[in-house]
């Protein structure tokens, strides 16, 4: 392992590059990770995403050992022709097919558990608890596999934008250890928020079909810093929804804070004028008494 390579800037630059591409493309993942664990007994849920996250890194590092043989992977295996459209079908685009399908998959049937409010009826019933969990093996088998899928794209750039194998690790490694610093805050305020959850889900599904979609070679080719502009898309997509998301929490706690004064504010009002009707009736019948005792 040479280290000197530490003292060119160009390393150094690689290496930033890097943290903050894995990081950008990894977002999808910590939404993955955030609603796979929420089906663990709660204080499971912590270990789950820490154990999830330090199993995707194992991935990623393995993933990346093979980095030459990653750069043949959009050879085709075989053509897949169907009338005028043909495509070169390579083990990225399989891998990508299959990935896309169960995120879809998955997304779907998460999405239809929160409108039947699963979750909701889990906690209140044990027999319902039993069936919505899962087990903590089970969530980092399930997060191991999905990370590999998610990170085909990241690790290809990877590639792409480093020449040291001890490079792409370390960044790999340091985005890993942001997302386990931010990994709780996040899937804590998706739990607390259903209006999130289900906004997280649907994005969950969107990039599926665009990996479904990659597979079959029905993309632009156009990339912007390393990611393709469909997936940019999608997420200035997700941004954009989970701001307005926001906003409309944000005057809703506003909303109910000011009904809530008013509430209040109507009640002293209530409470004074019975005050003074006691009050007043008080003081009549003392006003009155000495003249009943004549």
């Amino acid at each position: 392992m040479d280290l000197a390579i530490f003292a060119t800037p160009e390393a150094w630059i690689s290496l930033l590059t890097l943290v903050f591409l894995e990081i950008v493309l990894g977002v999808d993942n910590l939404v993955f990770i955030a609603i796979t664990t929420n089906r663990l007994p709660k204080e499971k849920q912590q270990l789950g995403r820490r154990l999830g996250l330090a199993g995707a890194l194992v991935m990623r590092i393995v993933f990346l050992a093979f980095a030459s043989f990653l750069v043949h992977m959009t050879s085709p295996l075989f053509t897949l022709a169907i009338g005028s459209f043909s495509h070169g079908v390579s083990v990225r685009d399989l891998v990508l097919l299959v990935g896309g399908g169960y995120l879809i998959y998955k997304g779907i049937v998460e999405l239809l558990d929160v409108l039947r409010l699963t979750e909701l009826k889990a906690e209140q019933s044990p027999e319902h608890k039993k069936l919505h969990q899962i087990a903590l093996p089970q969530a980092i088998a399930t997060i191991m596999i999905m990370d590999l899928v998610f990170s085909i794209d990241s690790v290809i750039t990877a590639v792409g934008l480093a020449d040291h194998l001890i490079i792409m690790i370390i960044a790999v490694m340091l985005a890993v250890l942001v997302m386990m610093l931010f990994i709780d805050p996040i899937a804590n305020f998706i739990n607390r928020h259903p209006e999130i959850k289900i906004l997280a889900l649907t994005f969950i599904i969107v990039i599926g079909v665009l990996l479904v979609l990659d597979s079959l070679g029905a993309h632009t080719g156009v990339e912007f810093a390393g990611i393709a502009i469909e997936k940019l898309m999608v997420y200035f997509a997700m941004i954009f929804a989970i701001i307005l998301e926001l906003i409309q929490m944000r005057y809703n706690k506003n909303y109910n804070a000011w009904r809530s004064s008013l509430w209040e504010q109507e009640t002293h009002e209530q409470l004074d004028r019975v005050r003074e009707e006691l009050t007043r009736q008080t003081g009549a019948e003392e006003h009155t008494s000495p003249s009943e005792d004549e």
